[in-house]
């Protein structure tokens, strides 16, 4: 039986989200819309994971943690790994050559990371829009050093996507390709995705968008998180689940 997937969300770290979407209320929308696979990614930043970690198992959750990244071209990544300490280190990496930019909170937006109970423990410095100082022909490689994979975000939208900022697709270690596009439209997609699986996901910044484009991915969770929802989930599992989606 397949399960639903939503793989693209932010939390009230990202600054051009919600403050009311913390950890805790990404976890509870989406377990009541269905969705079984979850991940948290806000911008370049994985902050907010360790709450995100505790509040998904107990709700039939299986989290996957990681960042919607931004490169040097400007390009939205996907960022994703099943070891929530993998993601905090790759997200120390990140702030590490992320562009040293102080964040306004009254005009870019507040940037906080909260514990599981919604108290803020702690709000970032440098605005997290802001690009890293990493091409998108390396990115992959990078989050692969790091135990994780890349999928390009909302390749169809014409901002910050491979296609807006490059005029094509381009070939890379992606896992698959994201789109915005709601099946059954998904396979008719307005450009060439190079034969990548299509996905769709939510890119909820608000709570009223969690749940509003999960996609199936077609395994099981005793195959996916074989130790349970607290043991994380198998990436080569991952992976081969994914490459079973319909290709663009």
């Amino acid at each position: 039986m397949a399960l639903l997937a939503d793989l693209h969300n932010h939390s009230c770290l990202s600054p051009c989200g919600s403050l009311l979407l913390s950890p805790r209320v990404l976890a509870e929308r989406a377990a009541r819309r269905g969705v079984k696979v979850l991940a948290l990614t806000d911008h370049n930043s994985s902050l907010n994971c360790p709450a995100f970690a505790k509040l998904c198992p107990p709700l039939g959750l299986l989290p996957l943690f990681g960042m919607e990244a931004t490169t040097q071209e400007e390009i939205h990544v996907l960022c994703l790994f099943v070891n929530l300490q993998a993601s905090l280190a790759f997200s120390e990496y990140a702030y590490s050559i992320l562009m040293p930019f102080p964040n306004n909170p009254e005009k870019g937006g507040d940037q906080v990371y909260v514990d599981e109970e919604d108290a803020i423990e702690g709000e970032v410095e440098y605005y997290l829009v802001n690009p890293l100082d990493l091409s998108v022909d390396n990115i992959g490689a990078k989050v692969a050093e790091y135990g994780g994979l890349v999928i390009p975000a909302h390749v169809d939208k014409p901002a910050f996507s491979i296609t807006s900022q490059l005029g094509v697709m381009i070939k890379g270690s992606w896992a698959a390709v994201e789109c915005t596009c709601i099946p059954p439209a998904v396979d008719r997609m307005p450009l060439d995705t190079l034969g990548y699986p299509l996905i769709t996901s939510s890119d909820a910044h608000f709570p009223e968008h969690v749940g509003r484009r999960p996609f199936e991915l077609d395994t099981n969770l005793e195959e996916l998180a074989p130790r349970g929802l607290s043991g994380g989930a198998d990436l080569d599992v991952l992976r081969r689940a994914l490459a079973k989606r319909t290709a663009g």
